[in-house]
């Protein structure tokens, strides 16, 4: 795990020290949103696409999304609990309740599970996010936005979840894989190299975002409570219910590991788009990053 660790470590350290010399000149908002733009729709489906048609999809896949559902929904009850113990203001409430529940599951999780336990556990990290963490950002996740953020978005949430390319990726995937469809040697390949661009871009673009977190330092008092439930109270929850279904051995650990991630990047594009608190998002992405270089090996020696 320390060699994976650090890997991580040197391609978001890539993307913070670009953001801070800025080679050309150019907007590091520009930069961060055409590499993720670029993976949302081209590479992450081909990523998907790879992992879950070959992978093998049975009893334990439905046992990995409950977990992970259930860990993620009483997240966001206790992080909303928090909130109105302390009394936040409703754009603070909507960004901590994002970056408590929800983890950077597949870019973090992916390379950290393959180089931690081989390359069978990449399925863990795909079907962590697309079968349980991914739709739920997409609907529960959006109405938390809508409903605590300055700027509304109008629209039907399950109509503009019809639209997510990585979704579409994992139906077909999906259907591919039940009806046991094998995969062309020149589509596996052209897959293969897609594939290989989502982690090492997808890390760059995180490390482009965490100094604006480093910014909003007079925020991480608030942000701790970011921490508790993403790092410590998340992933005991999942290994709780993981274990009580069946769950068992290597299985089990990676999944601990997995829903001990930080917080996703992806929630300063909600933070921005609906007006949340987007410093108070940044600080918790910034915070959580940082400390889960030192939980995460504890997690994955305690299971």
């Amino acid at each position: 795990m320390t060699d994976a660790l650090l890997q991580i470590l040197s391609l978001l350290g890539l993307g913070v020290i670009w953001s801070v010399v800025r080679p050309g000149g150019m907007d590091i908002t520009v930069i961060r949103n055409a590499l993720t733009s670029a993976v949302y729709y081209v590479f992450l489906p081909a990523l998907v696409l790879n992992i879950l048609w070959q992978s093998p999809l049975d009893l334990t896949s439905v046992k990995i999304s409950v977990s992970a559902i259930i860990g993620i929904l009483v997240s966001l009850l206790l992080a909303s609990f928090a909130c109105r113990m302390c009394g936040a203001k409703r754009e603070v409430t909507g960004a901590i309740m994002l970056a408590a529940a929800f983890p950077n599951a597949t870019y973090l999780g992916l390379p950290l599970l393959e180089n931690t336990f081989g390359s069978w556990a990449r399925s863990i990290a795909i079907q962590f996010d697309m079968f349980a963490c991914f739709p739920l950002v997409l609907t529960v996740g959006i109405v938390i936005a809508n409903r605590f953020g300055n700027k509304p978005q109008p629209g039907n949430v399950l109509l503009s979840l019809l639209s997510v390319v990585p979704l579409w990726a994992v139906a077909l995937a999906v259907t591919l894989n039940l009806l046991q469809i094998g995969s062309p040697v020149w589509v596996g390949g052209l897959l293969d190299m897609l594939s290989s661009a989502v982690i090492p871009l997808m890390l760059f673009a995180a490390g482009l975002a965490l100094p604006r977190g480093l910014r909003e330092w007079h925020n991480l008092p608030s942000v701790v409570p970011v921490a508790l439930i993403q790092l410590f109270i998340m992933p005991l929850i999942v290994w709780l219910v993981a274990g009580s279904i069946g769950v068992s051995g290597e299985v089990l650990r990676a999944l601990v590991v997995e829903a001990a991630l930080p917080s996703m990047a992806l929630g300063i594009v909600l933070s921005d788009r609906f007006g949340l608190n987007t410093g108070i998002y940044a600080a918790a992405l910034t915070l959580t990053t940082a400390l889960s270089f030192f939980t995460l090996p504890l997690w994955y020696y305690w299971v």
